[in-house]
C-alpha cells in the first residue's frame, strides 16, 4: 500500500483504552510503529526505558556491515512506498546519488543505526525514558493495564503512570549472554573481561593490553578479532581467538539456504510438533550464527599479508574449545581453563584481557508478565505458546474479548531462526497490524520461496482471502 505521513495522531483521552501499546523500541517495534503510523484512527504508543534509540552501539565497528541487504529495512518488504524506508532516509539526507554510485547492497552498521535514529526521531508516539513495570488484565474493563515509570535524564524515577490498551506488543529484545564460568570475572569491577556488546567503549584499553583473547566464533567475534588484528603491530599481535564450534565456519548464504528466512519457512516451522522444532533450532546455528564470508576472507587476507616478509603472525585461532573455568592471576591477568572437545584434552591460557563474543539471549518475559501468569498458556518446556499471528496464547477469558499480546523476537522456539532476522521485520509487523485491525491492511504475498518445505501445504493462514490461496498438495492416506 502507498502511504503518506499522518501529521496528527488520534486524540487520546487519558482513561480511554488504546489500540496498541508497544513495550521496547528496538528495530522490530520501530518497524511496527512506522507501519502503524499512517493508519488513520489507530491509537498507538510505544515505551522504552533508554533515553534514546540505540542499536548495538558497542558493535558499530568502522567498516562492519549489516548482514542483510538494505531492502530489509523497517518497512520496504511490506510497503515499498512507505515514507520511512531507507531510501527515503537517504533522500532526506541528500545522499541518494552517492549511495547509487557506491553500488552497495549491504550497508554499514553505523548507517543502519543512523537510519533507525532518523525514523525514531520523526515518528510520533514513541516515548523514551519510560520503563514499563507491569502488564495486568483488568476483567472489569476487558483491557490490559500497563504501569510505567517515567525516568529523568539520569535514569532515576521521576513519575509513575498507567495506560490502558486492548493490545500489547512485546519487543524488549535480547541481552548479552555471559557463560557461567566467566560471570564472576565479567561482573567484577576492574577485571578486563568485557562482553562484545561493550567492545567500542573498551577498545582503547584492549589495544593497550599485552595479550587479548576473543571468545566466540560468530560474526561479532570475527569482526572484533579482525579489528584488533589490524590495529596491532606485525609479529607482536598477541591474540587468541577461541570458539566452541568445530570450525570458524561461514554463514549459510546460498540463495536457497536463505529461504529459511522467508514467511513460507516460518509458517512451515510453526506447524511442526514442538519436539521437532526444538531439534531443528539446535542444529541450525550456521544459518544465523556463522561468519560472513567477506569477513572470513578479510581475516585470512590480513594474516596472509603479515607473512610476506617471513615468519607467522603471533596469533592463535582454535575452534572446538570450551572454557571450563576462569580466574584471576594477581590483579591484572586472567587464567582460562580450556577443554578441546574433539581431542579430550585440557590446558590453561593466561591473558591480559578477554572479549566475550558469546552472543545474546532473549530477555525473559516472566517478570514483565507476572500479573498475567494465570492467563498464560505454556508449552512442555514452560515457554509461552505463540500462535501463527505472533500472539501469546491466553485464556479465552482474555483472547475471547478480542485483546491480545503480540511478541517480536521472543518466538524462536515457535517460529524458528527467522525470529531475530531483520529481513522479516516488516513482514511480521504487517502481520501483526493485519491481525490487530482484522483486515488486510497490508497485502502480503502468499508465497515467498521456491522451496516447498513440506508435503502438506494445506495450512493456509486464515487472513489470506480464499481467492488468493494457492493450490495445495493432498497427502496420500498412507503418508507416501
Amino acid at each position: 500500500m502507498s502511504t503518506t505521513p499522518h501529521p496528527h495522531p488520534p486524540h487520546h483521552e487519558p482513561d480511554a483504552p488504546r489500540d496498541l501499546v508497544g513495550i521496547g523500541i528496538g528495530p522490530f517495534n520501530l518497524s511496527l510503529a512506522a507501519l502503524a503510523q499512517p493508519l488513520a484512527g489507530l491509537d498507538t504508543v510505544f515505551y522504552d526505558q533508554r533515553p534514546s534509540f540505540a542499536w548495538h552501539p558497542g558493535l558499530l565497528i568502522e567498516g562492519s556491515r549489516v548482514q542483510v541487504p538494505f531492502l530489509a529495512d523497517l518497512v520496504t518488504l511490506a510497503d515499498p512506498a512507505s515514507p520511512w524506508s531507507f531510501l527515503s532516509h537517504l533522500k532526506a539526507r541528500d545522499r541518494l546519488f552517492p549511495f547509487y554510485f557506491a553500488e552497495r547492497f549491504h550497508i554499514e552498521r553505523a548507517e543502519y543505526d543512523g537510519y533507525c535514529r532518523w525514523v525514531a526521531d520523526s515518528l510520533p508516539g514513541l516515548h523514551f525514558g519510560h520503563q514499563v513495570d507491569a502488564v495486568r488484565w483488568n476483567p472489569e474493563r476487558d483491557v490490559f493495564e500497563v504501569d510505567f515509570t517515567q525516568l529523568d535524564a539520569d535514569g532515576e524515577a521521576e513519575a509513575l503512570g498507567r495506560t490502558y490498551t486492548r493490545n500489547v506488543v512485546l519487543g524488549i529484545g535480547t541481552e548479552p549472554y555471559v557463560p557461567e564460568p566467566l560471570k564472576p570475572l565479567a561482573e567484577a569491577p576492574g577485571v578486563p573481561v568485557v562482553h562484545a556488546a561493550d567492545y567500542l567503549a573498551h577498545r582503547e584499553a584492549l589495544l593497550r593490553a599485552g595479550h587479548v583473547t576473543v571468545i566466540g566464533s560468530g560474526q561479532s567475534g570475527a569482526e572484533i578479532f579482525l579489528d584488533l588484528l589490524r590495529a596491532r603491530p606485525a609479529a607482536r599481535e598477541k591474540l587468541h581467538w577461541l570458539g566452541r564450534t568445530d570450525a570458524f565456519a561461514p554463514m549459510e548464504y546460498s540463495k536457497l539456504g536463505l529461504e529459511h528466512f522467508t514467511p513460507d519457512y516460518t509458517r512451515y516451522f510453526h506447524a511442526l510438533p514442538e519436539g521437532v522444532r526444538d531439534r531443528l533450532v539446535a542444529g541450525q546455528w550456521q544459518l544465523h550464527k556463522g561468519i560472513d564470508a567477506d569477513t572470513v576472507a578479510a581475516i585470512h587476507d590480513e594474516l596472509y599479508h603479515r607473512t610476506l616478509h617471513g615468519g607467522w603472525p603471533d596469533v592463535v585461532l582454535t575452534p572446538g574449545v570450551r572454557v571450563r573455568t576462569a580466574g584471576r592471576i594477581a590483579t591484572t591477568k586472567v587464567e582460562l581453563h580450556l577443554e578441546h572437545v574433539q581431542q579430550d584434552t585440557r590446558s590453561r591460557l593466561t591473558t591480559d584481557a578477554v572479549v566475550l563474543a558469546t552472543g545474546y539471549r532473549e530477555r525473559p518475559l516472566d517478570h514483565l508478565l507476572a500479573g498475567l501468569e494465570p492467563y498464560l498458556r505454556r508449552d512442555n518446556r514452560e515457554r509461552p505458546r505463540v500462535d501463527g499471528q505472533f500472539r501469546l496464547t491466553l485464556d479465552p477469558a482474555v483472547s475471547g474479548s478480542g485483546c491480545h499480546i503480540y511478541v517480536q523476537n521472543a518466538e524462536r522456539h515457535s517460529h524458528g531462526v527467522g525470529a531475530p532476522d531483520l529481513g522479516l521485520a516488516a513482514w511480521r509487523s504487517a502481520m501483526i497490524l493485519n491481525s490487530l485491525t482484522g483486515e488486510e491492511t497490508y497485502r502480503l504475498p502468499t508465497r515467498t520461496a521456491f522451496t516447498t518445505f513440506g508435503l502438506d501445504q494445506s495450512q493456509q493462514p486464515p487472513w489470506i482471502p480464499q481467492a488468493r490461496q494457492a493450490q495445495v498438495l493432498t497427502p496420500l492416506a498412507d503418508g507416501r
